[in-house]
């Protein structure tokens, strides 16, 4: 369900908005998007923590460009800004979970982020969709995106061993000069890295090296999902604070004074030679 405001007028807004920009010139459109009638409530509620537009301003989205998501989930958080605003000018490619032996998980996520694109034609009718299983599907054309996101999803590909074969799939897609945005939630430096990540931290040092091994260049890090007063200690990790809170009623209270994770939002570039 939409906000009130028609679809027509979403899409009127986001074609007046402005195009080229500096990285720290304001984007009016981007802006528009972010704060736009598309944005459901439930997605819209989380900005405080997710802070959607600095993010995208921080990894250099333009609505010109090609853009790859990885796994959108079938809310479609980031769906709701970035189909819009690239939807004229730009191209983006949705990689949803591979459905070659899916979990029932990933088939109801597929399955209603289908629906979502199929229910609102005039925003969402440019959206190509493809998948991602590591190293095993093409999630945009080799060397035709200028930008792969993805949105605390490493501890996920750590679990399965997946991790460094996910990295190299972004970095096929990308444009030699191509950025990867990473976000993911911060693990303790005071604590050597689990490497499936079972808690759902990861160290940022971790990332970091990752990506290097791969072939990326660090060009970047961003603080603005920084939160201090996640200790990174729960019993049911990180899943213990919102929107999850995996112990239900258990010191729900504690945990909404807490807030969403610590995470960091790390910018890597695809080197040009």
């Amino acid at each position: 369900m939409v906000r009130a405001a028609g679809i027509a007028s979403v899409v009127a807004l986001l074609v007046a908005g402005t195009h080229a920009r500096a990285d720290d010139v304001p984007d009016a459109k981007l802006k528009q998007s972010v704060e736009g009638p598309q944005r459901t409530p439930a997605a819209a509620a989380r900005d405080n923590f997710r802070h959607p537009y600095e993010v995208l301003h921080f990894f250099g989205l333009r609505d010109d460009q090609t853009v790859v998501e990885i796994w959108p989930g079938g809310s479609g958080y980031w769906t709701e800004i970035l189909a819009p605003y690239l939807r004229d000018k730009g191209h983006y490619y949705a990689a949803v979970g591979e459905t070659v032996g899916a979990s029932e998980e990933t088939l109801k996520s597929n399955a209603a982020f289908a629906a979502k694109l199929a229910a609102t034609p005039g925003l969402y009718d440019r959206v190509t969709t493809t998948e991602f299983g590591a190293d095993r599907h093409e999630i945009a054309p080799a060397a035709t995106a200028d930008l792969v996101v993805t949105f605390r999803n490493v501890h996920n590909w750590m679990a399965q061993h997946e991790d460094e074969a996910a990295f190299r799939t972004f970095f096929r897609a990308l444009k030699p000069g191509g950025t990867l945005g990473v976000e993911e939630h911060r693990g303790r430096t005071d604590q050597p890295q689990d490497p499936e990540a079972k808690s759902g931290y990861v160290r940022q040092d971790w990332t970091i090296a990752l990506a290097e091994r791969v072939g990326f260049e660090f060009a970047g890090s961003s603080e603005v999902n920084a939160n201090p007063k996640d200790t990174k200690d729960y019993s049911a990790g990180v899943w213990t604070l919102p929107p999850v809170f995996r112990l239900g009623a258990v010191d729900r209270a504690k945990y909404e004074a807490i807030g969403e994770s610590d995470r960091f939002v790390l910018k890597f570039r695809k080197p040009v030679q």
